[in-house]
């Protein structure tokens, strides 16, 4: 088994399971989302509104959590070594999940307080032309955001699926996350807007409250479906269906290879691949047929899956009795 060069972490998507980077999307989102957030907090001094608290702690919530995606990728592209023999890809996985929890603690708890307290005990709102401009131009600024996630994300999803099913089938982080992040901005810059009108309107504080308590619920189910998907990651899935029947496909590719009688694989980091099998080869073979055979069947694969940068072969003969086959596992994953 060799091992060939390390991809890059911003790859291009090749396999059909949102596994492209997004860097350009997370600079985009980091870059509007300070430039929010520098505006929100002066809005909020102006007018006193705790939705406009909320959502300038959100915006330095997500700008910081756009940096930790960049120290991820980063980091994830540091050589393996005796410790850590399968490289460090997964550090990518681990800042999604510090996402997920930045998100659900600074900005989604802290909304939800601020709301309570607000309806609690009610303030008069000054200025709100300041918040209604500046909630103006940070929806002008989200929306551009998000606008390069989704390019981003077109040029990596399978045609036909939805961006949910993009979020629950990428093998990437940042996409999703970005994702996510920017469609619940705008949603709470909306919230925001609302809470921030009526209270003008009526002259109570309290609307201005409940839209803040509903923004850092909006930010709680988001940094909860972030959680859920990142999690997933760190155990460590499968490849997608489609590259799984490829590789499938590969490794009976050849003369020598019969049949497959269970294969394995695991994501060790967005772009690289863990490919494990053991494959069914004629008893009469020879030690020398069955060693070529399976360096065949490894260029086959790594020829039709790039990323798979990992693979471990194991020959054997399948036996009417099936005794050769792992117990109670199916031949392949699903």
């Amino acid at each position: 088994m060799t091992q060939p060069a390390r991809p890059a972490a911003d790859a291009p998507e090749a396999e059909g399971g949102g596994h492209g980077g997004g860097a350009k999307a997370v600079v985009a989102a980091l870059l509007a989302n300070l430039g929010i957030a520098v505006a929100k907090f002066v809005a909020f001094l102006v007018t006193g509104a705790s939705s406009m608290l909320a959502e300038a702690i959100h915006s330095v919530a997500d700008s910081g959590n756009q940096v930790l995606l960049l120290v991820g990728g980063r980091t994830s592209r540091r050589a393996a070594d005796a410790e850590h023999p399968f490289g460090f890809g997964r550090d990518r996985y681990v800042y999604g999940f510090l996402v997920a929890v930045v998100l659900f603690s600074v900005g989604g708890c802290f909304a939800v307080y601020e709301g309570v307290h607000k309806i609690i005990e009610p303030e008069e709102l000054t200025s709100p032309g300041w918040a209604f401009g500046v909630l103006g131009v940070a929806i002008v600024l989200e929306s551009f955001s998000l606008r390069t996630a989704k390019k981003e994300t077109d040029a990596v999803k399978q045609p036909g699926d939805s961006y949910w099913a993009f979020i629950r089938r990428a093998r990437a982080p940042e996409l999703p996350v970005v994702l996510l992040e920017d469609t619940a901005a705008l949603s709470g810059l909306l919230l925001a807007l609302a809470g921030v009108g009526l209270t003008a309107a009526t002259g109570n504080g309290v609307w201005d409250g409940l839209g803040t308590v509903a923004i850092g619920l909006l930010l709680v189910a988001v940094a909860s479906v972030l959680a859920v998907e990142t999690k997933s990651l760190l155990l460590g899935e499968a490849a997608t269906p489609d590259v799984l029947r490829r590789i499938e496909q590969a490794l009976v590719g050849g003369e020598h290879v019969d049949s497959v009688i269970h294969l394995r694989t695991q994501h060790l980091a967005p772009e690289e691949l863990l490919v494990a099998a053991k494959i069914a080869v004629r008893h009469d073979d020879t030690a020398q047929a069955v060693a070529r055979a399976i360096d065949e069947a490894e260029s086959r694969i790594r020829a039709e899956v790039p990323i798979a940068t990992l693979i471990y072969l194991e020959p054997d003969i399948r036996r009417a009795t099936g005794s050769s086959r792992e117990p109670g596992v199916p031949t392949t994953q699903g």
